[in-house]
């Protein structure tokens, strides 16, 4: 499948991907209960590309009862053998890179930037499979024999985001998978093609049916349904907080647990003696990244007030020179992934200006009538904003930097703690012992000092504090969160004392 291909009949290139109007429900293809489909939209032109079963109650029941009844031997198989299976999976996916970077890219809308690495983080955590160990424990008697196991859980669920789909379904499929865990999972509706094939190539690498099942629907319908099912074990969302709310109340009353990713609002905090060579192509790279659509993206960017005028120029210039246009083009950034994620980054930039703060660059539609059909807004950078604006506040969940100045290093922690979130963080200084101080009181699950965006670590655990979420995938403790501890003591001390 080759970008023309794409570009030329992108319907087609799904079709020939993706069973069309089809979910995975116990190793088979199978459209929704009622019959019901919803579309899947070329964010770059606003055409349907495809349909996906618009799920409900009825087909969480039945992928439930599917996971359900595929656990015993999945949680019982040797573990070296379920190692292989995953391994296989991600040495399929890894074949098959170009297409499901593709696949994403055309429904989410991110340009192209080469094949997906999902195949690798497959590889990654079934090396894991049949590693996962107890511990021996001390005896008050030396007849008595105490250790711990770890067990999976069961059937585990998990909501996956439009943002980043495969990788983010693979971040919490592989390690619950690894445990000896089976699943459903629920594609976003947005971005639902990408998921999919990624179950056709489990199938085509061995994982049994019911292992792995992939229901497509709403949030409303699909989504809720799964995280309250009582035949659910473990939950994982990764999407915004208030929905995360919503999903840990419905756990909460099957008293479950759960793994949230959530909402971020990550602080860029610039200190005088940066090097702004380094720090500004980085700042800038990482809000046109799949067009702002990034939880962990450096949305505030808290710069010492001697450097701010320079910094707010070059950001602008940089924002400015940003190419947009569709997945398939040579562009920097391509649209948001639908008309409703439009409006409402357009709506936050409008309440930027309410609040007083100044737009230097962008804030609307990009009048480029070769972009008109699709949800793009231009690259925008928010100056003079104050800690307490909601552009300062809330996560917009776009291509929109603000601005916020500090004097010194105390009042820098202050602007960037300030928040409800706590994703990510980075400081730019070549003061190392400003770099230690700052690392260790920023409030974020990760931190970086003189580097872009997150990533780079292999086997860095990701999550957030505060209401960014809670619990880590990607890293390499992330399958023992999908066990559970058993102890168990054996011995005949108490019968042989009653004897």
């Amino acid at each position: 499948m080759s970008a023309v291909e794409h570009a030329a009949d992108p319907a087609a290139a799904v079709a020939a991907l993706v069973p069309g109007g089809r979910h995975l429900v116990d190793g088979a293809w199978v459209a929704a209960r009622d019959g019901a489909t919803a579309p899947v939209v070329d964010p770059s032109t606003g055409r349907e590309i495809g349909r996906v079963p618009a799920g409900e109650a009825a087909d969480v029941d039945a992928a439930v009862a599917a996971a359900a009844a595929a656990f015993p031997a999945w949680r019982d198989l040797h573990p070296t053998r379920r190692a292989a299976i995953l391994h296989r999976w991600g040495t399929l996916c890894g074949e098959r890179g170009e297409d499901i970077a593709r696949l994403e890219a055309l429904e989410v809308g991110q340009p192209y930037a080469g094949p997906s690495s999902v195949g690798g983080r497959l590889t990654y955590v079934a090396g894991q499979a049949d590693k996962i160990v107890g511990a021996s424990l001390p005896t008050a008697t030396p007849d008595t024999l105490a250790f711990t196991v770890r067990e999976p859980f069961g059937v585990c669920g998990c909501i996956v985001p439009w943002n980043a789909p495969t990788s983010l379904m693979v971040a919490v499929v592989g390690p619950a998978l690894a445990a000896g865990n089976t699943i459903v999972a629920k594609p976003s509706t947005d971005a639902p093609l990408a998921c999919l094939l990624l179950g056709a190539l489990a199938l085509e690498a061995g994982v049994p049916p019911g292992v792995l099942n992939l229901v497509t629907g709403s949030g409303a319908g699909a989504g809720a349904a799964l995280a309250r099912h009582p035949g659910v074990a473990h939950m994982s969302f990764t999407g915004s907080s208030a929905t995360g709310t919503s999903v840990m109340e419905a756990c909460a009353k099957n008293l479950i647990p759960l793994h949230l990713e959530l909402g971020g609002k990550s602080p860029q905090v610039i200190f005088d003696d940066a090097d702004l060579d380094l720090a500004i192509p980085a700042i800038v790279r990482g809000i046109v990244l799949n067009s702002g659509q990034t939880c962990a993206a450096g949305t505030r960017v808290v710069v010492q007030r001697r450097r701010r005028a320079e910094v707010v120029e070059r950001l602008a210039a940089g924002l400015a020179a940003t190419r947009l246009g569709a997945w398939h083009e040579q562009a920097d950034m391509g649209p948001l992934v639908s008309a409703a994620q439009q409006r409402q980054v357009l709506a936050h930039i409008d309440a930027a200006r309410e609040d007083g703060a100044a737009i230097v660059t962008g804030g609307g539609v990009p009048a480029d009538p070769r972009l008109a059909g699709g949800f793009y807004v231009e690259p925008t950078l928010v100056d003079a904003a104050t800690p307490a604006m909601r552009i300062a506040q809330e996560e917009v969940f776009g291509p929109v930097l603000a601005v916020l100045e500090f004097d010194d290093l105390d009042e820098a922690v202050a602007i960037a703690n300030g928040t409800v979130y706590g994703l990510a963080a980075t400081a730019w200084t070549a003061d190392v012992g400003r770099a230690v101080k700052m690392a260790r009181r920023l409030q974020a699950g990760q931190v970086h000092v003189n580097a872009g965006r997150p990533g780079g670590a292999i086997g860095a655990p990701f999550g957030g504090y505060k209401q960014s979420g809670f619990g880590r995938t990607m890293g390499i403790d992330t399958v023992a969160e999908f066990t559970q501890i058993k102890t168990i003591v054996l011995g005949g001390h108490e019968r042989a004392a009653a004897a």
